[in-house]
């Protein structure tokens, strides 16, 4: 039976990886709508409510006005980073020429991507982009796409052994420590903004900030790493609710609870604890566990988005449900429930072309195949499902 159901997860994956390769790794997202014309070149551009009013437009959207404003399809540099990690599990289970094609392919384009002009290597969206908090300029630097492109360039270096992707990679940390804004509570603990621009605390950017920082102290055994990515982790876990759960940050608008930020914050502080040897924070990450896989799947394997309500049911969710576990070293043991939730994604989520959808609400559908939102994550965590699953 689990066999079977690998297979039907392999065949899903081959048929999203070849609608990929076809779109060269391109596409649309559910928020660059301010890649448009209309705001570029028109007084409507420096509104701060028309902004927020034009991306909710096209993100809520079923049918894909794009072409109509001028959006073009455009290489995502996290996308492209989830991709390559994507193509280094496949190289890692069949060490295939083709694989091995892709990675140097997607790591040069990821280095080509870089924004410049700050302390360390880093990269950002390629869209501007207006929150309620901030507003980004295409292209600003957020340690969120850092550190997703950070580790897979360090994925990419284990295989290729490029120098140049552990240099760059090395080199990053100097943003995430001299570039981003730290805000501290009364223990000196502190998080990180999400970008230079912001001064906001959203726990699961800081706790990346720390993962990254993790991840480079391997290479280069700087204490002061692995010191501040404590700080940041003793942050956001003294913002933890006694039941595991955590806000998405400090603001009051920010104060929603939903599935994969949640599973965001395990992966990073189960990373944090892997690579110091440091059980400070074991019990949050118990916790923290148990209300993420009680609260936000259903026996079905439907992937809540909120803790007190199931829709929009986004297709974020199940993916990084598999990373989480995996990441853990927990995805053997709830093998029946990741098989469920991907059991029903593909049947309910996936396009006969082998893309996947953007969300299901109620009564709509949104089939718009975002790159990075949708394929490169849905991409990304099949592929640790089938690393993971290989001996079985």
């Amino acid at each position: 039976m689990k066999k079977d159901k690998r297979n039907k997860v392999e065949k899903s994956f081959n048929k999203l990886r070849k609608y990929c390769e076809k779109e060269n790794f391109k596409g649309y997202d559910p928020y660059d709508g301010l890649n448009s014309w209309v705001i570029q070149k028109t007084f409507l551009g420096k509104s701060r409510l028309f902004r927020i009013a034009w991306i909710q437009f096209f993100k809520r959207s079923p049918i894909n006005f794009r072409k109509l404003v001028g959006v073009k399809k455009d290489y995502n540099p996290k996308g492209l980073g989830l991709f390559l990690t994507g193509y280094c599990n496949l190289y890692k289970i069949n060490p295939k020429e083709e694989y091995l094609e892709k990675i140097n392919f997607l790591s040069s384009k990821i280095i080509s991507l870089q924004t410049k002009g700050y302390s360390g290597a880093c990269w950002g969206y390629n869209f501007d982009w207006q929150a309620r908090a901030f507003f980004q300029p295409k292209h600003t630097p957020t340690v969120v796409a850092t550190t997703f492109i950070g580790e897979a360039l360090l994925n990419a270096y284990e295989i290729t052994k490029n120098n140049e992707l552990l240099e760059v990679v090395k080199s990053s940390i100097d943003f995430v420590l001299k570039d981003l804004n730290k805000s501290f509570d009364d223990d000196n603990d502190f998080t990180l903004s999400y970008s230079p621009v912001d001064k906001t605390q959203v726990f699961n950017a800081g706790l990346l900030g720390a993962k990254l920082l993790s991840l480079v102290y391997q290479y280069t055994k700087e204490d002061e790493l692995l010191d501040q990515a404590k700080k940041i982790v003793a942050y956001v876990c003294k913002h933890q609710q006694k039941n595991g759960a955590w806000a998405y940050g400090t603001l009051p608008f920010h104060q929603w609870i939903d599935n994969f930020h949640t599973g965001y914050n395990l992966e990073c502080i189960f990373t944090y604890q892997r690579i110091s040897g440091d059980l400070s924070f074991e019990k949050n990450i118990e916790i923290g566990l148990k209300y993420y896989l009680e609260t936000f799947f259903t026996e079905e394997g439907i992937s809540k988005y909120y803790n007190n309500k199931t829709f929009p049911i986004d297709i974020h969710a199940p993916a990084q449900l598999v990373v989480t576990l995996s990441k853990l070293g927990v995805l053997k043991e709830n093998r029946k429930l990741v098989d469920n939730v991907l059991n029903w994604t593909i049947n309910n989520m996936q396009s006969l072309e082998g893309y996947f959808y953007y969300q299901k609400n109620k009564l709509v559908t949104s089939k718009i195949p975002y790159i990075r939102w949708a394929q490169s994550w849905m991409f990304y965590a099949m592929s640790y499902y089938l690393k993971d699953t290989d001996e079985q």
